[in-house]
């Protein structure tokens, strides 16, 4: 990315500013050291005001914005003005120029700064999109079928089921209990909502076994857990399901909360399905305490998918995925703006929707991970650390896997 900028301002005004403040103005637009070398010459001090504008207005539009104070402009050693940005310039490379002419100074400056797709982090060996052929339809992309939500949690089953429509799944269904299928109904328009038997309102539970594992036997993922809640019979319905479904399943949030009420179960999964838990999920499932489970990430995940034949999925800053044949992959990305409720319910719908497109669990898992961490890597970039809403993963989700293909991915 390259940028021009240009400002001029009057050495008069500069000189009046200072008549007329004195060092609020100064300590508040210079740096000490440009202090010194100016000494107070408005001349000077006015090409140093030009070449910070020139510089701010180079950044419009990219999302860094640098207050005047934090540009210094010092002469370089042939006696050229450079700059220097004080703080995290994201690789940015910044140019000045600066002349007077008739008590005016006049400043451009050209910036030089990587693209996005140049900002994406390398990617583990293990990612791999799935293609997209041009002749395709959307029952090339398969179909993922999402059993989430309850009374309260509308929320996960919309992220969940959004996430895997923004990936590429071809078909989304997203099974909810009765009483709250009017509200995803409305709010899912790009999903095809289902209504499900519930045993208590808006809570999904073993009546609708038949239905659900019917819906999941024409899909080539799904996706169980999110928001669902923690009545007995919906933990009875997710274990059934969680063993005896054919499809490949991500299974998160609630399913696991099912799983580590039911330890002999975790071993009879089978390696189509993907464990998705935070560190306090693992510890329920493990018996360990989350501190124990952070001490030794990457061990405790590898144990884990060993002994359940499944894969791991340890989330967290370099997220761990885990194989029972012992492969490991972690994630590069450390992105504090993603935790945050609800952006675990995306990546299941991330994973899922890759499975369903053709990904084995791993891979898809593997590439699910990357692609939300680097999807909130971007945000952040915007929004800096704080402030990230789950929903604003779904529109950058498509972005980040555009830029990977660009990438020959």
């Amino acid at each position: 990315m390259q940028r021009i900028g240009v400002d001029a301002v009057s050495v008069d005004r500069i000189a009046l500013a200072v008549k007329r403040s004195g060092p609020g103005f100064l300590n508040k637009v210079y740096t000490p050291a440009e202090l010194a070398y100016c000494a107070g010459s408005s001349e000077r001090l006015a090409g140093r005001w030009a070449a910070k504008e020139a510089v701010i207005k180079c950044f419009d539009g990219t999302g860094i914005c640098f207050p005047r104070r934090r540009i210094e402009v010092l002469p370089g050693p042939s006696g050229a003005p450079r700059v220097r940005l004080l703080g995290d310039d994201r690789g940015a490379r910044v140019e000045v120029s600066i002349t007077h002419h008739s008590r005016l100074a006049v400043a451009t400056s050209h910036l030089e700064m990587p693209d996005v797709a140049d900002s994406l982090l390398p990617a583990p060996e293990s990612v791999m999109l799935p293609r997209r052929p041009k002749d395709a339809h959307k029952g090339t992309f398969g179909t993922v079928v999402v059993l989430a939500g309850s009374l309260g949690f509308t929320g996960a089953a919309y992220l969940a089921a959004t996430g895997a429509a923004r990936s590429g799944a071809g078909l989304v269904r997203l099974l909810v209990a009765d009483t709250i299928y009017p509200i995803l109904a409305a709010k899912c328009t790009e999903v095809m909502a289902t209504p499900v038997p519930e045993v208590a309102p808006g809570a999904v539970g073993h009546a609708a076994y038949d239905s659900v594992l019917r819906q999941l036997s024409s899909a080539e993922a799904g996706v169980i857990g999110p928001g669902l809640g923690r009545d007995r019979s919906t933990w009875r319905l997710i274990l059934d399901l969680a063993l005896h479904a054919d499809c490949p399943l991500v299974l998160d949030a609630d399913a696991l909360n099912a799983l580590a009420d039911s330890a002999r179960k975790k071993t009879r999964l089978g390696n189509n399905r993907v464990l998705t838990p935070h560190p306090g999920e693992m510890a329920r499932l493990t018996g360990k305490t989350a501190d124990a489970v952070n001490a030794d990430r990457a061990g405790t995940a590898r144990k884990a998918a060993k002994e359940w034949g499944t894969v791991v999925v340890l989330k967290g800053a370099h997220t761990v995925v885990a194989h029972p044949d012992g492969r490991l992959s972690e994630d590069p990305h450390e992105v504090p703006a993603l935790a945050t409720g609800g952006t675990g319910d995306v990546l299941s719908g991330v994973i899922a929707a890759l499975m369903a497109q053709g990904s084995d669990p791993f891979t898809a898992a593997v590439s699910g991970v990357y692609i939300h961490a680097a999807a909130g890597r971007r945000i952040s970039q915007r929004l800096g650390d704080s402030g990230l809403l789950a929903s604003d993963l779904l529109p950058e989700i498509p972005l980040v896997m555009h830029l990977l293909r660009q990438g020959g991915l």
